[in-house]
């Protein structure tokens, strides 16, 4: 392993990240991790507390990237439903990209994990979804969305969440961005 500061801890995320990809979904305990990694269990410990703590970085790396994307687009985008509309296709292109990521999204890899780790997914949506509710209450204020921006951005996350379980629970096969011209058309009109 690398022998930088903080090199090692970002390699034992990288390579958590990485046997999330396993389409078979199965549970990853620490002896499988280490082996991985070529190192014992303790050298895990050296720089985590639990293996709760490494899915809490996973989840820092991911909350940080989704956040600071969807402030982009809305900091670049003045119109409501463009802003919507890009922060949708961001979030279902980032589970395509990440296919790991996208089992710590949806929860299924925080299954018999420490439970502080599925709230802290729950907030992320919670965040997502005031997103996308205070886009569309923009686009409603020029007049280019006629809806309810609750119900409907609250729609839109349940679309992307769908998106990431179908992605994942197909085995990586589904891909999230499949058909989003079409389904774009749909949901924005």
């Amino acid at each position: 392993m690398a022998t930088k500061p903080g090199e090692r801890k970002k390699k034992i995320l990288e390579t958590l990240a990485a046997m999330l990809e396993n389409p078979r979904g199965e549970k990853i305990t620490t002896a499988a991790l280490a082996a991985q990694l070529k190192v014992s269990e303790a050298a895990l410990y050296r720089h985590f507390a639990s293996k709760a703590q490494m899915f809490e970085g996973l989840i820092d790396f991911i909350e940080s990237t989704l956040l600071k994307l969807v402030n982009d687009i809305t900091t670049d985008t003045t119109d409501g439903v463009a802003q919507a509309t890009q922060i949708v296709s961001m979030l279902i292109g980032f589970s395509e990209r990440n296919p790991g990521m996208t089992r710590v999204l949806i929860g299924d890899a925080l299954v018999n994990e420490d439970e502080r780790l599925q709230i802290r997914m729950n907030q992320l949506y919670e965040r997502v979804e005031a997103a996308l509710r205070q886009a569309l209450k923009i686009a409603q204020a020029g007049g280019a969305w006629t809806g309810d921006p609750i119900a409907e951005a609250n729609a839109l996350l349940a679309f992307v969440l769908g998106r990431w379980l179908l992605f994942a629970k197909s085995g990586f096969k589904r891909l999230p961005q499949e058909h989003w011209e079409t389904q774009r058309k749909y949901l924005f009109g």
